[in-house]
């Protein structure tokens, strides 16, 4: 268990201690300490420093070391550190940590009450405690100086954050002490530190149903139970429970709650027993029958099981939780409308609940009213940095509305925590497509469709397609897209792509065909622009001058404001190229002037967002 500190005791003790666990080897300890200094300032740069010199293995002192530098961008220990792990292009102006003279940190490690008289390092020197220590050091550093050993900088004037101070909600910002969180403080990494380590306090939930005094003779198995309950350890509390229950065979609270265990443990069958014991005791208690209702859904998300909410509403009109689960049951069954109405009653009930604001995103979500649900995304991730799903959906709504940096932080949060989950990873990877950061954005499909069957996850095909064809895989980009073609046959944006692509592979016959099919996907002014574009280029390849021609002209017709001026002027200079100089252009066309042949810029794939108006990015069938 952390180890509880007074309030006297203040962080420049605390981090005094820190740095002494440091000097004795105890890094467990040190990184106790300061996930503890963490959760009172979350933004000290010199803090994160420190911890990356406590976790356990490489990517944890990359994650500790890049929250460093976002928030102080001028710290050059960060970037010694990230350098020297890989992480940071190596920068002339960030000098590499010397090996031939003494680190300044090792002055720092001396104890609060030593007063020498003397200073210098020749006086220390001249100690024997001094010199054991400085062999101890010798060794430590020729794989500190590889690992870690810059990380320990001359220790900044560290101030006490009042993080309680009155004032208006803050703007959502992903804050970095949850973007690259550490390891848990043990010995052994297994696994990121859970979130709530970075809380100042923990989020508390909605309290149990029934608070029912205890009989003397069962108070202190009840406690133990408890203990487990906290825990999480859901054997524990079930067997204090049954020994409660005999104490109590009549408390039909004590079948609820069993029951509530073997659900939480996913054992559906065990808690639908315990919760039907639990009614036999008092039909009138509400709470099992919520409870039946989510066993049920456990063993068959697609039961019909409203009858239960019901139930349990007709015997305690006034219990949230109900609400709050119906509401999702409405959300899976795609009834947004009917789900507000409850969150609305339960938000009346439950006020400042995190989860009751992430149900209302996910719901307006569903009516396709992004602005609305981000608002409620944001203010549950206010309220509660625990819940992995606000992630998850925070990182889907900033894809919806272009703010795609952000929804890579917010989904690389998610993926460190839920690390099995395909669709985050598709999804990832589509924000990195968004970025033109196509090497992280196949990566991340990889991982996606290694976890996942391609069927579930087709339509993200057209990004792992566009991707590969912006990389120059040409082959893989046609497989990918044509799959994606046959998800959505009608999409735009897919047919533009095996325009490209087959364009690209020179197989111009069958590129002329999907051209012909594209125009009659064009909705905007800009899609026909780019239509025209292609089909000129194609027809060129084709050796069809007199279409090529016309083709462009067209284009070159077309009001400026739907192209690029990279566009408008490859489109003259292939008339330049193609058209004699006996031939006449239309008004408003460029002087047709022979050249020694096709501009060079005729054969290249113009990259995503080159029109002056953007062509809309593409966006999978929901």
């Amino acid at each position: 268990m952390a180890e509880q500190f007074s309030p006297e005791q203040n962080d420049e003790t605390i981090f005094q201690d820190a740095v002494e666990a440091l000097r004795r080897g105890d890094r467990a300890r040190a990184k106790e300490l300061f996930t503890l200094l963490l959760k009172t300032d979350q933004n000290n740069s010199t803090y994160w420093v420190w911890m990356s010199a406590s976790v356990d293995n490489t990517k944890e002192r990359i994650y500790c070391l890049q929250t460093a530098l976002k928030l102080d961008p001028e710290n050059g220990t960060a970037k010694r550190g990230l350098i020297l792990l890989g992480a940071l292009n190596p920068d002339e102006t960030i000098q590499p940590f010397p090996m031939n003279r003494p680190r300044a940190w090792e002055e720092k490690l001396l104890l609060a009450n030593e007063k020498p008289k003397e200073r210098g390092l020749k006086v220390i020197a001249r100690s024997p405690v001094a010199r054991l220590l400085g062999v101890v050091l010798l060794g430590a550093a020729l794989v500190a100086v590889v690992i870690f050993g810059f990380i320990l900088p001359r220790r900044a004037n560290v101030r006490v954050v009042n993080t309680n101070t009155p004032g208006p909600s803050p703007t959502f910002s992903p804050t970095p002490t949850i973007f690259g969180a550490t390891a848990a403080a043990t010995s052994t990494f297994i696994g990121p530190t859970p979130l709530w380590m970075f809380l100042p306090q923990t989020y508390t939930p909605t309290p149990l149903y029934v608070n029912t005094k205890r009989a003397p003779e069962s108070r202190d198995q009840y406690r133990a139970a408890e203990q487990a309950f906290a825990k999480g350890d859901w054997d524990a509390y079930i067997q204090s429970m049954e020994l409660v229950q005999q104490l109590e065979p009549n408390s039909a609270d004590i079948n609820y709650y069993i029951g509530e265990a073997y659900r939480n443990k996913g054992e559906a069958a065990n808690a639908l027993e315990a919760y039907n014991d639990a009614l036999k005791l008092d039909p009138d208690f509400g709470a099992p029958y919520l409870g039946l209702a989510r066993a049920r859904l456990m063993q068959d998300p697609n039961l019909n099981v409203e009858y239960l909410f019901d139930e349990a509403l007709a015997r305690d009109p006034n219990y949230g939780e109900v609400y709050i689960e119906r509401a999702r049951y409405f959300l899976y069954n795609k009834d947004p409308e009917a789900a507000i109405v409850d969150l609305n009653r339960a938000d009346e009930l439950l006020p400042g609940s995190p989860q009751i604001q992430l149900l209302y995103a996910k719901a307006y979500q569903a009516l396709d009213d992004n602005t609305s649900a981000l608002k409620y995304a944001e203010q549950s991730y206010q309220l509660d940095i625990t819940n992995l799903e606000t992630y998850q959906v925070l990182g889907e709504l900033y894809i919806e509305e272009g703010q795609y940096q952000r929804a890579v932080e917010s989904l690389e949060v998610f993926v460190v925590y839920e690390d099995e989950n395909a669709v985050a990873f598709a999804t990832l990877g589509q924000a990195y497509f968004e970025l033109k950061n196509y090497e992280a954005s196949l990566a991340n499909f990889e991982k996606a469709y290694a976890l996942s069957s391609p069927s579930g996850l087709r339509r993200f095909n057209i990004y792992r397609g566009l991707a590969n064809l912006e990389l120059g895989n040409v082959d893989l980009a046609i497989e990918y897209l044509e799959d994606a073609y046959d998800y959505d046959e009608k999409s735009f944006d897919v047919n533009l792509g095996l325009v490209r692509a087959y364009f690209l592979n020179e197989t111009f016959g069958t590129a002329f065909l999907k051209v012909e099919a594209l125009a009659s996907y064009a909705e905007t002014d800009e899609q026909t622009a780019q239509v025209l574009y292609w089909r000129a280029l194609i027809q060129e390849k084709r050796e069809e001058s007199k279409d090529a021609t016309k083709t462009w002209q067209e284009l070159l017709e077309m009001d400026p404001s739907v192209m690029s001026e990279e566009m408008r002027s490859e489109a003259e200079q292939h008339l330049r190229t193609i058209i004699t100089p006996t031939n006449t252009l239309k008004p408003g066309t460029a002087t047709a002037t022979p050249t020694n042949g096709p501009a060079g810029a005729s054969t290249q794939t113009p990259k995503p967002g080159s029109t002056k108006t953007k062509t809309p990015s593409p966006t999978p069938t929901k």
